[in-house]
């Protein structure tokens, strides 16, 4: 079982375990149109954040594959919830896994994404042993390619319709780093 020492720290964020007080934050991003148009879900109500946070809540640790560890994304300055990332153990015999992050538009290109989503890499390679990580985007998403990109990971498919998202076919990027690769 991988569970990290919380807070953590980066330069100008914390990394938490999410908290149900963390609900008119989470609410403020999730239900905004252009932050779920690059989701698998349509903007958020209340009833339905309160539903992913109370999972979010719980997802604390890696006990076994398939578990993922989300982490609200902290401003330290103000202490203003500003996102959240997360870690995904995809495999344990191959040692591999996945990260994801969403962050509330408002709070975009401060390069907050960025370094929450490098520490997530750092907790991957460091603390879980990973191989191997991926991440995943919307090919329509040139945000979060580029991204994926500043963190040093390599694009290695373009996946042509590969996924039916709101009654539509999407394209994907994949992108992955080795633990070989990471700095």
């Amino acid at each position: 079982m991988f569970r990290p020492s919380f807070p953590i720290h980066t330069r100008r964020l914390t990394l938490r375990p999410f908290t149900m007080g963390d609900l008119d934050p989470v609410w403020e991003y999730q239900r905004l149109p252009e932050v779920a148009a690059h989701m698998l879900w349509e903007p958020r109500d209340v009833v339905g954040v309160k539903v992913a946070l109370e999972r979010m809540v719980r997802e604390d640790r890696l006990a076994s594959e398939g578990d993922c560890l989300s982490l609200a994304v902290v401003e330290r300055e103000r202490g203003l919830l500003v996102g959240q990332v997360e870690l995904v153990w995809l495999s344990e015999r191959h040692r591999q896994g996945e990260i994801g992050y969403v962050l509330d538009p408002r709070r975009q290109g401060a390069g907050y994404a960025t370094e929450a989503a490098r520490e997530v890499l750092r907790l991957g390679f460091e603390g879980l042993r990973l191989h191997r990580i991926i991440g995943r985007c919307s090919a329509a998403n040139t945000a979060s390619a580029a991204l994926l990109e500043r963190l040093g990971m390599r694009r290695e498919a373009h996946l042509r319709q590969n996924s039916l998202v709101k009654n539509a076919w999407r394209d994907e990027y994949l992108y992955a780093m080795l633990r070989a690769e990471w700095p």
